[in-house]
């Protein structure tokens, strides 16, 4: 048996569907958002597909994960406070995640700062990036993963960008657990 929502709360416009916003109500995002933005522009462009907030299998959420046109999966780590830049000790769980790493900075920050060795500057990539664009600084190095890791890291975002579509195109009721 077929169970159809009342005419009511049926829709034919395509403008009905849930959308995920590119800006908050009130203007452009700002701090980390708005790296995150910048640097899901210059990706798009140059066929780089990225998720934000990414849990990886070690326990560690990426900012930005993406997989590029190669197959390649790139990681970008944002920050937009000194303090936060020089106080994380944990970026470095990323790179066995990933075949490059980025750190996405807002242009308030010095770049200069991820140009010591503590930052693995021969290994890591630098993008600065506001809202509305962003540019590479420095390129990341290619570290390929082994084949079974990049399967096991490309079937886990590919899982997560579709649940997260499935969810935005048909959000789940309140009281629904998923």
């Amino acid at each position: 048996m077929e169970t159809r929502l009342p005419q009511s709360l049926r829709s034919t416009d395509p403008s009905d569907l849930p959308i995920m916003p590119i800006a908050s109500p009130g203007g452009p995002p700002a701090g980390a958002a708005a790296v995150a933005r910048g640097i899901a522009r210059l990706f798009r462009r140059n066929q780089i597909w990225v998720a934000p907030e990414v849990a990886l299998p070690n326990g560690r959420r990426a900012d930005l994960m993406g997989i590029d046109a190669r197959g390649q999966i790139v990681i970008v780590e944002i920050k937009v406070a000194r303090a936060d830049l020089l106080g994380d000790a944990k970026w470095g769980e990323y790179l066995d995640h990933c075949d490059r790493f980025y750190w996405g900075l807002c242009p308030a920050l010095d770049a200069g700062l991820v140009s010591g060795e503590a930052f693995l500057p021969d290994v890591t990539g630098l993008i600065v990036a506001d809202a509305y664009d962003a540019e590479i600084i420095r390129p990341a190095a290619t570290r390929p993963l082994a084949a079974a890791r990049r399967k096991s890291e490309t079937q886990r975002l590919a899982a997560l960008a579709l649940r997260r579509l499935n969810l935005m195109l048909d959000p789940p009721p309140p009281d629904e657990v998923y």
